[in-house]
């Protein structure tokens, strides 16, 4: 399973075959499968990141349980014996990088949340003074901690570049309700998790998150949670405002690789060589045990 994909493709099962994950439809419920692609720029590179879907899986399933009572989600197992009868077969294929989940439909917005003033959001405030349509202070240096974390809402395409867009445009794409539901509930998991994570010597930047509604109308957390993929863990010690980059347990690594050759951010993307797949693994398992307090098994 070289990039995590099911090689049967559980036959008989519609998919949807995401940037990261696999979507298999079950009828009532939703089959996610992580895969070790890798995603940056919203676009998907040739080479996959072994391991990476267990991780991607582990700690979402982690911090599921860990905000439950804050938030609703949608996890309902990631153990093989839960799923349907049909598809437990593929069981090796599955374990460590599935969830079994409850159906929604998605709403098209992808809810960013920064306490941090760093990545596309430095360079908006540079032009603008504002990121999203949240006017900032004036001055303010590179990686300043916001005093109140804030909303940057972003469009969700399946292909090429998400763009930002403002809480008013939000509230046109998903209905107002919706978008204030989601936007008290992205500010409470931030503040959470960010407050969890600085003791674990961590700076949580930034995070996004995705919901869906499921037919009774209840808004529920979706996709993954908190993961390096989705979110932006600096290690606490090296973050310094306007000063050297901090190291990162994410994907920036990645980015900044990319960066280096001059790649225009289209498609295909570079081809990653070995040691830059490795670094990038050993952050993403050390993002894993200092979330935690878990050593990474295989």
């Amino acid at each position: 399973m070289a990039d995590g994909l099911m090689k049967s493709n559980l036959e008989g099962f519609p998919c949807h075959r995401g940037k990261v994950r696999d979507v298999f439809d079950l009828g009532e419920n939703l089959l996610i499968v992580a895969t070790d692609r890798l995603s940056a720029f919203d676009v998907v590179f040739p080479d996959p990141i072994p391991g990476k879907g267990q991780v991607l899986t582990r700690l979402s399933v982690w911090w599921f349980g860990q905000t439950a009572k804050l938030v609703p989600n949608h996890l309902i197992s990631t153990d093989v014996e839960d799923y349907p009868a049909a598809v437990q077969r593929w069981r090796g294929e599955l374990e460590g990088r599935s969830m079994l989940v409850r159906k929604t439909s998605p709403l098209a917005a992808e809810f960013i949340v920064r306490g941090y003033l760093d990545g596309s959001a430095w360079k908006q405030y540079q032009k603008d003074g504002e990121v999203c349509g949240v006017k900032l202070p004036a001055g303010l240096p590179h990686r300043a901690a916001f005093d109140e974390p804030i909303l940057t809402p972003t469009t969700k395409a399946d292909v090429g570049h998400d763009a930002p867009i403002d809480f008013e445009e939000l509230a046109k794409l998903v209905g107002r309700s919706e978008a204030e539901t989601c936007r008290k509930y992205s500010i409470v998991l931030y503040s959470h998790a960010h407050q969890f994570v600085r003791p674990r010597g961590l700076v949580l930047s930034d995070t996004k998150f995705e919901f869906g509604k499921l037919p009774s109308g209840e808004v529920i957390l979706i996709d993954e949670a908190l993961t390096p993929d989705s979110s932006r863990y600096w290690l606490a010690d090296t973050y310094y405002p306007d000063a050297t980059t901090p190291i990162s347990l994410d994907k920036q690594y990645v980015r900044d690789f990319a960066d280096q050759l001059g790649w225009s951010k289209t498609p295909p993307a570079p081809r990653l060589p070995p040691e830059v797949i490795e670094q990038t693994m050993a952050r993403y398992r050390k993002a894993y045990e200092r979330v935690t307090g878990e050593a990474w098994k295989d």
